[in-house]
């Protein structure tokens, strides 16, 4: 039967098809949501396609191809850390990805504050003959242009990552926002509760299907909507149907019942607002345009304005709005996804910019570990042993082309200079004269003409 149920989901012939048991989590199906689901049936066509069937439920739980797995490998899984073997153990998962983001967002703001103090508005410093106002040149001086542009940048998504995972405590005392919760977390089970199987009794499946044969019937569910047992038929593209028990289809359920039925979960707190909306809004949006419209949404008159988004073709709620996901609505999704009103509503507009700040972070991310790993060979080659590391760092002093005024680098230099003559007197035996002066011989680069 699990191998039928897979076969008719990708429209491929059993035969073909290699099966394997999953009693663990893999890389597909590693997520909390699938542990109740195990073990499940994994069927691989030549194709490429995988379908997974719970054994428990007979459900197709998970569909991938070729395609969708290499895309995961490039983009989600690195992005979310979603290696399976450190996935599936939830709270060390948890802990690397706070961890991470926050030592990401701490870098990239000390990052960012270092290239501030360091820019010159003045452009008191030279490069290639010019006044400059960055004081580096190379690989520094692109990270520090990179950093200045999309420093901020880098520094919300590292901060907003962080809040994904809700690192900060939540309110679990009881108090005013706890209660309104508990009395309005009843809201989607009055809409749309568990159906009782007697009454659907007189209703043979087969007969409802006659009813919507020509639809392309993708599911077929029993529930208890608005008040009555139906059936709702899951079409393709997300569509449904709505099937009485008598045999009527309708597309949608009444929406003034549905309304009632919201006014009576939200007592004794009422409903501040109710209107029906065809269009996306602040709170209730989808990039890919896919989320039902037109909706219904019912604001209740309590102390958060908790907001409540029902379709009307299912009569449930699609989305939920609190004090507290307000705010991770601004803090996460906005600062993360950029899915600002003013931006989000104007396609290619948003599409523009978070691609130019992705390939603005990748610049950045790319000299960091430039200048990384130029730190950590320079420190490696010292650690190796070889010629002193206090003469191989001594580098001439290279002065503006503005006689009155050195530049930062020539500054920086000098004053290593003088240092780094302190530490020959007694590092640097055979080099060093004894009343402490330095040996130029020892300095002279080879062919440099020594002067008396």
């Amino acid at each position: 039967m699990a191998l039928r149920i897979a076969s008719a989901w990708v429209g491929q012939p059993p035969r073909a098809a290699k099966m394997e048991t999953i009693d663990d989590a893999d890389q597909w199906t590693v997520q909390e949501s699938f542990r109740a689901l195990r073990p499940m049936s994994r069927y691989t066509w030549p194709t490429g396609d995988q379908v997974y069937v719970s054994r428990a439920s007979g459900e197709v739980v998970q569909f991938t191809t070729t395609a969708s797995r290499i895309g995961a490998y490039l983009g989600p899984i690195p992005h979310w850390l979603y290696f399976t073997i450190l996935r599936k153990h939830p709270p060390q998962w948890r802990s690397v990805v706070i961890w991470s983001s926050g030592i990401g967002t701490f870098a990239a703001i000390t990052g960012l504050v270092v290239g501030v103090w360091m820019y010159s508005p003045s452009r008191q410093y030279r490069y290639a003959g010019a006044a400059s106002g960055i004081p580096y040149s190379g690989q520094k001086r692109w990270h520090m242009i990179f950093g200045l542009i999309f420093g901020v940048g880098a520094a919300t998504w590292a901060f907003s990552g962080m809040l994904s995972m809700d690192p900060l405590p939540t309110n679990t005392t009881g108090g005013p926002e706890a209660r309104t919760g508990a009395a309005t977390s009843g809201m989607p089970q009055a809409l749309c509760g568990r159906p009782q199987l007697a009454a659907f009794i007189g209703a043979h499946p087969r007969d409802v299907l006659a009813h919507v044969a020509h639809a392309g019937v993708k599911e077929l569910e029993l529930a208890s909507c608005a008040g009555e047992p139906v059936y709702l038929v899951h079409l393709g593209a997300g569509d449904t149907r709505i099937v009485a028990l008598d045999g009527h289809v309708r597309a949608e359920f009444d929406r003034q019942q549905i309304v009632e039925i919201a006014a009576q979960a939200a007592a004794p707190t009422g409903l501040a607002e109710v209107r029906v909306l065809d269009r996306y809004d602040v709170y209730y949006l989808d990039r890919h345009r896919q989320r039902p419209l037109p909706v219904i949404l019912v604001t209740l008159n309590d102390a958060d304005r908790t907001r409540y988004y029902i379709d009307p073709k299912t009569a449930r709620v699609v989305g939920t709005y609190g004090s507290r996901s307000r705010i991770t609505r601004w803090l996460y999704h906005g600062l993360h996804s950029l899915d600002f009103p003013w931006l989000y509503n104007h396609r290619p507009a948003w599409d523009i910019v978070v691609v130019t700040f992705m390939l603005g972070g990748t610049a950045l991310v790319v000299t960091s570990l430039v200048l990384a790993w130029r730190v950590l060979g320079r420190t490696l080659r010292r650690s190796s042993g070889g010629v002193n590391p206090v003469i191989r760092r001594i580098k001439p002093l290279r002065l503006s082309r503005t006689p009155r005024r050195r530049t930062f680098e020539g500054r920086l230099r000098a004053g290593g200079f003088r240092r780094s003559l302190d530490r020959l007197a007694t590092s640097v035996n055979d080099r060093v004269l004894p009343s402490g002066s330095l040996n130029q011989a020892t300095l002279a680069p080879p062919g440099a003409v020594q002067t008396p």
